[in-house]
């Protein structure tokens, strides 16, 4: 199985697009961070369970450095 990114982009404007019609003209929170921060939690999470907890080899999952992973990890709470 591969990874549609067509269909994840779609999932992530569809949800931005939801949250600027909910608005109702109040200011916007700065939304990049909230993106970020709603997919890379479970994407972390997903990358260590697949990994059975191992970092490095859910780093190597991920495609970034193991240091890089934990400092993510802490930033989420996951460790």
């Amino acid at each position: 199985m591969t990874i549609n990114e067509n269909e994840i982009s779609l999932c992530v404007r569809r949800a931005i697009e939801a949250y600027f019609s909910d608005l109702d003209g109040e200011k916007p929170c700065p939304i990049y961070e909230i993106v970020i921060r709603s997919v890379e939690k479970p994407l972390i999470e997903i990358a260590m369970q697949h990994a059975q907890g191992n970092q490095t080899k859910a780093a190597e999952l991920l495609g970034i450095n193991r240091n890089t992973l934990r400092n993510r990890l802490t930033k989420h709470q996951l460790k």
